[in-house]
């Protein structure tokens, strides 16, 4: 075996020495290629060189390059880890005028190839200068291994350092939405913490209702984006999605300038989106961005629907109360107190189907001989119904105090009303007088359901009057219609909640089981009458809910 010539060999290990210490004197792996390649350069008297590393999927790339033409650098075959890399290598050498090409391995795997010209004194590689490249390449491979190794963990540090920042940030975010109860300060919040995070200047936050939409803050143009919210692309998205594909969806997104869409849900259910634009760093958005911005969403869209929660709370209790005041009052306009007599019996009742109802009754005595009594159902249910019903009691109040006689009274109180209901309200009205005197009783209808008068087991309705009150102002006047009474005469008054009270299987109670109950009960005194009517009508709808209000007033003569 022959020995190197020491002339040679001490300069040789000088050089790998020197290389050595500049190679392991620094982590950045370009500070390392660029040691190597000039490292080769001066000691081989070449010019022109180039190392090619497998990336992270495993293809083989130009990692470091000097004196390469760009034309000879676009010629390298792609190349992957595990094909023929050296025959196609060997090729591009032989075809580029490079003299040497040599792998780069660790002791795990290959790690890459360098690559070389020929010298520029046209001499062919000795048995030295390989061994100095095989050498050189020994000490370099694990460098280049070790930075690697360093730079995949760095790389991961900070991966693990943005997830810790972001978990913090996730937490921190999450107390302060949780402590929110407006809508515009969670939007803002949310708009902060996202763009501030992301470094974006465009975005909007729109949220859902049952049928509509609203954007509660945006940077985007608002009527195209009202476009997109509207548009067949956007309703199945349900997870985050980065807008690249080539569909029209995506097209007129990125036109707006929209790069990632971000759902809001709760229990799978979509409540939300948020729309962001492009990032200032022109960065695309990572997995680890858009879990961040999820997780900042789905605390955003809890606290929004607690903010709805509580607001429908607090107008609902508002209303409530509203409707508890309305109901006193109503409960005010009607009797509290029935007359007494020797000479008839008097029973009623008001059972509203809503907290405030629109049915009303009044037993008015006008004189010590003369009784006033009235039944109304205004049309609708509910606050509105209530006003009326409260106009009318005035109005009755106003009318007849004044001693008008009843036909007379009668037009004028269509014409009162009349002047004040709108949008089609009207009222069914019944009202007579009783004349102790010459017991008889005098009576107008107007639209209402007739009074049953049961006498002698059978019934006359009390039909005579005139059009419905407060249609249209009087064309034609009102009839009235006196009737004689006589001892244990019942009249029975009452609205359609009665007789139009549902059971389970939306079957009326009826006129006919009315009237049938009426001549069966009649000989009963007035509350009796009264209790009997409400069993009935209780019995028939049992199970079922209250559809109508309720209203029943007994004239029973002793």
């Amino acid at each position: 075996m022959q020995l190197p010539d020491s002339n040679t060999a001490l300069p040789n290990l000088s050089a790998i020495i020197d290389f050595s210490n500049n190679i392991n004197s620094n982590l950045n792996l370009d500070f390392a290629l660029n040691n190597l390649l000039l490292t080769c350069f001066g000691k081989l008297k070449i010019t022109k060189g180039l190392i090619l590393l497998y990336d992270k999927n495993g293809e083989l790339i130009n990692r470091m390059a000097k004196g390469v033409k760009e034309s000879i650098l676009k010629s390298l075959p792609y190349l992957k880890r595990g094909e023929d890399v050296s025959s196609e290598l060997s090729s591009f050498c032989k075809n580029n005028s490079f003299g040497i090409v040599e792998e780069i391995e660790s002791s795990e795997k290959s790690l890459g190839y360098l690559i070389l010209g020929e010298k520029f004194t046209k001499e062919d590689f000795s048995g030295e200068d390989k061994q100095f490249i095989s050498t050189i390449l020994q000490i370099g491979s694990n460098t280049i291994g070790n930075i690697q190794s360093f730079e995949k963990i760095s790389k991961l540090n900070k991966v693990l350092d943005t997830k810790i920042n972001q978990l913090k940030s996730i937490f921190d975010l999450g107390k302060e939405f949780s402590s929110l109860l407006e809508i515009e300060r969670v939007s803002k919040l949310l708009v902060y913490s996202v763009s501030a995070q992301m470094l974006i200047s465009k975005y909007a936050i729109v949220i859902f209702g049952e049928n509509s939409s609203e954007i509660l803050d945006s940077k985007f143009d608002e009527n195209e984006l009202k476009a997109i919210i509207a548009s067949e692309g956007l309703k199945n998205i349900n997870e985050p999605k980065i807008l690249d594909n080539e569909d029209s969806f995506c097209k007129k997104c990125r036109e707006l300038g929209i790069a990632l869409v971000v759902p809001m849900m709760i229990k799978n259910e979509r409540k939300g989106l948020i729309f962001l634009g492009a990032r200032i760093t022109k960065q695309m958005y990572s997995q680890e961005d858009i879990e961040y911005i999820s997780s900042i969403a789905s605390f955003a869209i809890i606290s929004i629907e607690n903010s709805r929660l509580i607001k429908d709370v607090i107008e609902k209790q508002k209303l409530e109360k509203d409707l508890e005041t309305a109901r006193n009052i109503q409960q005010n306009l009607l009797p509290n107190k029935l007359p007494i007599s020797e000479y008839y019996q008097i029973a009623a009742v008001n059972e509203t189907a809503k907290l405030v109802g629109g049915d009303y009754y009044d037993v008015v005595k006008l004189s010590e001989t003369k009784l006033l009594v009235a039944i109304a159902d205004v049309s609708g249910k509910g606050i509105q119904a209530s006003l009326l019903m409260a106009n009318l009691q005035a109005f009755l109040k106003s009318i007849y105090k004044q001693n008008y006689k009843l036909q007379e009274a009668s037009n004028f109180l269509n014409d009162l009303v009349s002047e004040n209901t709108t949008n089609g309200s009207f009222i069914t009205f019944f009202w007579g007088i009783l004349d102790l005197d010459t017991y008889e009783f005098t009576y107008v209808n107007m639209g209402h359901n007739p009074p049953l008068l049961i006498r002698d087991n059978s019934i006359t309705k009390l039909k005579k009057g005139g059009m419905i009150l407060g249609v249209m102002k009087t064309i034609i006047p009102y009839e009235c219609e006196t009737v004689k009474l006589k001892k244990n005469d019942a009249i029975i008054l009452f609205t359609d909640g009665i007789t139009e009270a549902m059971n389970e299987k939306n079957e009326e109670y009826s006129d006919k089981r009315l009237e049938d109950l009426c001549l069966k009960i009649s000989n009963l005194d007035g509350n009796k009458i009264l209790e009997n009517i409400l069993s009935d009508v209780k019995l028939h709808t049992e199970g079922a809910e209250q559809s109508d209000d309720i209203t029943t007033l007994i004239l029973k003569m002793n």
